[in-house]
């Protein structure tokens, strides 16, 4: 499979808290790449450097075939990437379909009854065609979940950028999300899911990657990586000569 997201080298620091150092990944059009970390390991500001609301100190970001370093991140979405908030964001005024709405018309450039067409198409995938017509700022959390996950889609992405979309979730809620971005994924859409909920991540990924203080530490197979005495260490607390 041909890259479509390549990082090389990555970057960034503020003062002495260094968010990305020298990492380096490839995202493989198609693929569902996972993001495990603790907190304050730099994954969001990761997400933050790839969609442009960060400037890099160094290193390159390509995304398909392109080279979009210094992109701005209007033209970073128009080109195919769209991404939730760990903390969702909706335009709380607006109803669902206008919020939705507004991913269709800005992100995926799309016109009129185009877009509408394809607002209630998303909703209808993401189990929100109900509350088509709810004020965002009065969902439920899992709504609002699910409505950072419609916007997003709603931009028509190559690639989608999860950021801990199962955080706060009841088991059920997190199964009904789970089976979501399964169907999402399967559909062709690329995912890079930055999530603490392992089980969920687990569920739908082919390839983890493991980040602390901005720096890459593990890359593979799901397995292998959960098994590494060096994860556990540094991500589950557990002594590797435990």
């Amino acid at each position: 499979m041909s890259a479509l997201l390549s990082i090389n080298s990555l970057q960034k620091s503020f003062g002495a808290v260094v968010v990305a150092d020298a990492t380096t990944f490839e995202v493989a059009k198609g693929e569902a790449v996972g993001i495990l970390g603790p907190n304050g390991a730099g994954k969001t500001s990761l997400f933050n450097l790839i969609t442009g609301a960060l400037r890099t100190d160094g290193g390159t970001i390509g995304f398909a075939g392109r080279d979009i370093t210094n992109a701005p991140a209007a033209a970073r979405c128009k080109m195919g990437i769209a991404r939730s908030f760990q903390i969702p964001q909706p335009f709380g005024g607006m109803t669902v379909f206008e919020n939705a709405l507004v991913g269709a018309t800005q992100g995926a450039g799309l016109p009129g009854s185009r877009a509408q067409a394809h607002a209630l198409s998303v909703l209808e995938d993401t189990g929100l065609i109900d509350k088509a017509n709810m004020r965002a700022g009065a969902l439920s959390l899992l709504d609002r979940k699910r409505l950072e996950l419609a916007r997003a889609l709603a931009a028509k992405p190559q690639l989608l950028l999860l950021d801990e979309i199962a955080g706060g979730l009841t088991d059920a809620e997190c199964g009904a999300l789970i089976a979501t971005i399964q169907r999402i994924h399967a559909q062709g859409t690329t995912i890079v899911w930055i999530e603490h909920v392992v089980h969920a991540l687990l569920a739908v990924v082919e390839k983890l990657i493991v980040i602390d203080f901005g720096r890459k530490i593990a890359e593979g197979a799901p397995k292998a990586i959960m098994d590494s005495a060096e994860v556990k260490e540094i991500y589950l607390g557990i002594a590797a000569d435990a």
